[in-house]
């Protein structure tokens, strides 16, 4: 079969590169190895909500039905989100369909290898976004007799054992877990690493709508001191700012990074305090930059004196656990909510560099016809989400237009 364009994945990045190739009047096809939004639907735990309110997380011209703008989409509503979006916009979708190979051709094009059957395509989306590969780091043996699971595959507090869960990694997932299952009752450690911790609300103002009047969503690249850094904020139980005090004042222990792993103890990083200050500082800076443009833009926002107020560090920051004692603590499980790793490994073609990302100019390779959409800096600090994916496949689909009118 021939096919002009191959778009690979049916999630919020291919259904944005479908409409934006639909608007040019091209000829494309949507290859979904799933359902619509498979990773909304099954790789996610049931309490979810979006991170970002109603207003912002979503595609152009369509509203998120049932969700006041200023709420938060639960994981549900977001599934059906998606899947009215792809027939608003008559996305040529074809599901349960695995792309086993692509590689390219020696005249031009590609042959795509499916479980479908095979394709030759003029040009490739990988519209897979970032978060492929669950990466639990290898510190704790699969055989240390404890129950071990990534974010992706949590659901619920039932799912785990009797008993407390650490939970590894301080960014938006690891954090709404650890609240989860504290509120459900049970005993929970966590661990923080270096990570941004943004108000939900400044002002009357999602913090959202912060990054974007201050232009934070358009940066280009990551700074060196933020390579590694997460963002922790909720929009799970109508919207909150992460406070690890507040955290740790219901219970939960804070712990530094996880180090190393040797007879049933958990060695623990003394970098707790550091990574607390850090995410503070961050906090303190985004309130600081609103302000300023406040005042400069002569607006009418009401000065909130109360956020920048910071309670006393608790007892588990002061004097940190440096040796974590699993069988002696209770710990009957661990949520490693530690991120994702690309894996392009389906593409045959020699446009990765050695740590396997791919080499591009906002989403264009160096293989004439092959792109990629939905990455984590993409173009800019917004291409990973559902808001900033549409103006990254606007300019992939204006590359594909030209293209075809060269040929």
């Amino acid at each position: 079969m021939d096919i002009e364009t191959l778009i690979i994945g049916g999630g919020q990045a291919g259904l944005a590169m479908s409409e934006q190739l639909s608007l040019r009047g091209r000829p494309h096809l949507v290859l979904e190895r799933h359902r619509i939004a498979e990773r909304w639907r099954s790789e996610r735990w049931d309490g979810l909500h979006a991170n970002g309110p109603a207003w912002h997380d979503r595609l152009p011209g369509a509203a998120i039905e049932g969700v006041d703008p200023d709420g938060f989409a639960s994981r549900a509503q977001m599934v059906a989100y998606f899947e009215a979006y792809a027939a608003r916009i008559q996305a040529p979708v074809r599901c349960g369909v695995t792309v086993q190979s692509v590689r390219p051709r020696a005249g031009g094009g590609f042959d795509v290898v499916t479980s479908d059957g095979a394709f030759v395509a003029g040009n490739v989306v990988a519209a897979t976004g970032p978060f492929q590969r669950p990466a639990i780091p290898a510190v704790i043996p699969a055989d240390a007799g404890i129950m071990q699971l990534h974010s992706s595959a949590y659901r619920n507090p039932a799912q785990l054992p009797e008993g407390g869960v650490l939970v590894v990694g301080a960014g938006s997932s690891g954090t709404q877990i650890a609240d989860e299952l504290q509120r459900a009752g049970r005993r929970v450690w966590l661990c923080v690493g270096k990570h941004e911790r943004p108000p939900r609300w400044y002002r009357g103002k999602d913090f959202c709508w912060w990054l974007g009047v201050l232009g934070l969503w358009n940066a280009t690249t990551r700074g060196p001191e933020s390579e590694h850094v997460t963002i922790a904020v909720s929009g799970a139980y109508g919207g909150q700012s992460i406070d690890f005090r507040r955290l740790a004042a219901r219970g939960i222990t804070l712990l530094g990074r996880s180090e190393l792993y040797a007879e049933g103890v958990l060695r623990i990083a003394g970098d707790l305090a550091d990574n607390i200050a850090y995410g503070d500082a961050t906090y303190l800076a985004l309130l600081d930059q609103a302000d300023a443009y406040v005042a400069k833009a002569g607006l009418d926002l009401p000065e909130e004196a109360s956020a920048r107020v910071m309670g006393a560090l608790p007892d588990c920051v002061t004097s940190p656990v440096r040796a974590l004692d699993l069988a002696a603590c209770g710990i009957a499980g661990i949520v490693w909510a530690t991120g994702y790793r690309l894996d392009f490994g389906w593409i045959e073609a020699d446009v990765f560099d050695g740590q396997g990302l791919p080499r591009h100019r906002r989403g264009v390779s160096d293989v004439p016809g092959l792109y990629f959409l939905g990455l984590s800096f993409l173009s800019r600090r917004a291409s990973a989400f559902i808001f900033g994916v549409p103006a990254d496949a606007a300019f992939l689909s204006d590359d594909i237009a030209a293209r075809a009118t060269a040929s």
